[in-house]
Formats: structure tokens, C-alpha cells, sequence
């Protein structure tokens, strides 16, 4: 069982320490070939973001447990499952059996003490997700019993759409009582990001960057995979934010 707060060591980047990390979105992806897709951008990412859609509490369906089992052998970058579903509690364990390091919950479903204590007993990470209308003070409760806190830049349900700058303020708020806190949950954006937005959302302390449309949209997806890190590393060290949101990567470069 994953220990609170220590991704695996499995899962760590191979060239070294990095301060913001790159999440791919598969829901951007040709799901006809997944695995190439992953592995054609795999050099220039930290995490594999899956976005698992029910159709109820999103409108759209896409993946489950037996995708993530089929993508797990072919990928040792570290899975977050964002789960975008009405029960998730009824799918915990088998997105662990599946091979997932951690999955993210909607605050807005409710019951999230509950599900912190499932996800914590099945030895999984777990992240709490914000819709864009969703404040701050939701997950606040919670900050210092997760790994991972994912501020929504869209909202939920379809790639492909354009960043909601009014949600930086929010971003902004999560990692001033992360810090307040001292609570080393990750901060994570999704939603329209690419190598305009990323210097925003870096800027306001956000530390792993999903992106979609962006990676899996452009010609050559590992470059601009690569750019949209470069974006991030930029904006973090011209802004002196140094100091806010470091303690969420560590010296492996994974979030603790």
C-alpha cells in the first residue's frame, strides 16, 4: 500500500527533478491507437490524466477500469484517474485493480470524507476536483487529507474547449490555503490549457498542468508537449513563485 502523500517511486520521471508537471489528456487522444499515443508523447510527460466519463454526471461516456488495465502495460507514467461520475465509490477498487497510482473525485458528489477514507483504505492517491462554479471554500475542509486538489478551467464533459480565465482567482485562493495549511497536496489545472495559458495558471501557483487538444491536437504532439512544459518552467521562474506551491513536487519531481 502507497503511503499518504509519497507517489510511487515507479512512476517517477526518468531525467530528473521537475517543478511543473505535465499531464497529457487522453480524452484528446485517438483512442484507436491509445498506447502509440502515449508513448509518442510519454518523453515529455510526468502523468497520464484518464478521464473517465458516465454520462450522467457529465454528458458524455468514455473510459473504464479495463482500458486503464490494457494502457497499464504499455505506460510507467504515473495514472490519475479523473473520475467525472455520479458513484465513484462503487468503481475505487476496481480503477486499483486496473492498475490507476490515484484517482480524482468531484467535491460536488458529495459524501467526500467517505470517499477520501475508500481511496485512502484501497491504498490509492486521491485528488478532490472543483467544477469552474464550484468555490474554493468546498475543498477546503479536505486540504490537509489529500494528495491533490484539480481546479477545472472548463467545464467537465468535452475537450476542445476555451479556458475560463475568471477561474484563476480561484486558483489563486486554493494555493494561499494550501500554503496557510502547510498541506503538500498538488495543485492541478484542466481545461484549455496550452503555452498561452499555462504561464496564468503557473503564475497563480498551479504546479501540474492537463492538457488535451493541445498535445494530442497538434501535429507533433511531443513537441508541443515539450513547449507546453517549457511555457510552465518559464512563467514559474520569471515569477519568483518559487517559494508557493514547492512543497508540492518533490526532488523526484512527483507531487507529495
Amino acid at each position: 500500500m502507497r503511503q499518504h502523500g509519497a507517489l510511487a517511486d515507479d512512476r517517477r520521471p526518468a531525467d530528473g527533478p521537475r517543478r511543473v508537471l505535465i499531464a497529457p489528456s487522453l480524452l484528446s487522444a485517438d483512442f484507436g491507437t491509445l498506447a502509440d499515443a502515449i508513448g509518442a508523447v510519454a518523453p515529455a510527460s510526468d502523468w497520464l490524466h484518464i478521464d473517465v466519463m458516465d454520462g450522467h454526471f457529465v454528458p458524455n461516456i468514455t473510459l473504464g477500469p479495463p482500458v486503464v488495465r490494457s494502457l497499464r502495460r504499455h505506460s510507467t507514467l504515473f495514472f490519475d484517474c479523473h473520475l467525472m461520475i455520479s458513484e465513484p465509490e462503487r468503481y475505487l477498487e476496481a480503477f486499483r485493480d486496473a492498475g490507476a497510482d490515484s484517482v480524482t473525485v468531484h467535491v460536488e458528489v458529495g459524501h467526500t470524507a467517505a470517499l477520501v477514507r475508500q481511496a485512502r483504505d484501497l491504498g490509492l492517491q486521491i485528488g478532490l476536483a472543483l467544477d469552474p462554479e464550484t468555490p474554493a471554500q468546498a475543498v477546503e475542509p479536505f486540504l490537509d487529507q489529500v494528495d491533490l486538489v484539480l481546479v477545472m478551467t472548463v467545464h467537465p464533459g468535452f475537450g476542445g474547449q476555451s479556458f475560463m480565465a475568471e477561474v484563476i482567482s480561484k486558483i489563486e485562493t486554493v494555493r494561499c490555503a494550501l500554503d496557510r495549511l502547510g498541506s503538500s497536496a498538488a495543485l492541478e489545472v484542466d481545461g484549455g490549457i496550452a503555452a498561452d495559458t499555462a504561464p496564468l495558471v503557473v503564475a497563480a501557483g498551479a504546479r501540474i498542468l492537463v492538457a488535451g487538444s493541445a498535445i494530442f491536437g497538434a501535429e507533433d504532439p511531443l513537441s508541443a508537449a515539450t513547449a507546453l512544459r517549457q511555457a510552465g518552467d518559464t512563467a514559474l521562474g520569471s515569477s519568483g513563485a518559487l517559494g508557493s506551491g514547492a512543497a508540492s513536487t518533490g526532488a523526484d519531481g512527483r507531487s507529495r
